[in-house]
């Protein structure tokens, strides 16, 4: 059995499933694109291609194989783009959460069925139907769990807005002892730089106390203040609208000394080093043209 624990975002990794980019299927039509980013790759005959995404992928894997992690993967299926493993379900403490995704992507949680096999049947958690989240909105960070949300009366008009309300008080519910904070996230529809698909496109905490931010990504600028006032200023880089749209707040830790990055993230990298932290680089440009990087890639499900 996996004994699953993850308490915050960046204790030394264990175990972890890596989405797969093998078989991912065709081009998308613009119409059928569930953000602006693909929908603007596709539009400029630029989307990602497979035989470009899976050496990015098992560049990840190789990472992950160097520091003794245990690495699970999807079962393949045809034609299905399974990349982003973390939408699907999330674990908090030694609970694996089921996220309720777009209808469309309902069969990338059968892929990882063998992983699910392995998990005490009382730790999984399947939530009510009108709780809308994606793992790439959640973040347990010690006695928090930091949630993107989108609370606005238009909500059903954005295919951008993944994680409702009711996913906040479904959380606080399940993890009482906690504070879950919410997190209202700028969306669009059409413009790639002004959409924060998740929390994790415009934050994520790296080591013991820093963070990455990305201001405008905050509908709140109240809320955003609270995290520069959590992780203190001198904690923080902040990232520019064009590293926001570049996915540069979407890297992903090993321990809190190690994490990985895309190689040409070259202002952050130089900062991580600067702070102390080993960056392992690794291509994983054109996985971002699908608006999601390292972070959303992975689903953790042992972290020491």
């Amino acid at each position: 059995m996996l004994k699953l624990y993850v308490n915050d975002e960046t204790s030394q990794l264990k175990a972890v499933v890596l989405g797969t980019a093998e078989s991912c299927g065709p081009t998308p039509k613009a119409e059928d694109c569930y953000d602006p980013k693909s929908k603007q790759h596709v539009l400029a005959g630029t989307y990602p291609l497979e035989k470009d995404m899976v050496p990015e992928m098992e560049a990840v894997a190789k990472v992950f194989e160097k520091h003794g992690i245990q690495v699970f993967r999807p079962n393949i299926i045809k034609d299905y783009n399974q990349i982003f493993s973390r939408d699907i379900a999330f674990v908090i403490e030694d609970k694996f959460i089921k996220s309720n995704i777009l209808p469309d992507r309902e069969r990338e949680i059968e892929a990882i069925q063998h992983v699910i096999d392995q998990i005490n049947p009382e730790n999984i958690i399947t939530l009510p139907e009108e709780v809308h989240v994606e793992g790439g909105d959640v973040m347990p960070w010690g006695d928090y769990i930091f949630i993107g949300t989108y609370s606005g009366t238009d909500y059903a008009d954005y295919i951008t807005a993944r994680t409702n309300i009711d996913a906040v008080i479904a959380l606080q519910e399940l993890f009482p002892h906690k504070t879950v904070k919410s997190f209202e996230l700028r969306k669009s529809n059409t413009e790639p730089k002004d959409n924060a698909l998740h929390l994790d496109c415009c934050f994520q905490p790296i080591g013991n106390d820093k963070a990455i931010l990305h201001k405008n990504g905050f509908l709140v600028e109240d809320e955003y203040q609270w995290l520069v006032d959590f992780f203190g200023k001198e904690n923080i880089f902040e990232i520019s609208k064009d590293e926001m749209y570049n996915m540069n707040s979407n890297i992903f830790s090993i321990s809190p000394e190690v994490v990985i990055s895309e190689q040409n993230f070259t202002r952050l990298n130089t900062w991580l080093e600067e702070k102390g932290f080993t960056v392992e680089k690794v291509p994983y440009a054109e996985i971002a043209k699908q608006e999601g990087l390292l972070r959303c890639s992975t689903m953790p499900l042992i972290r020491a």
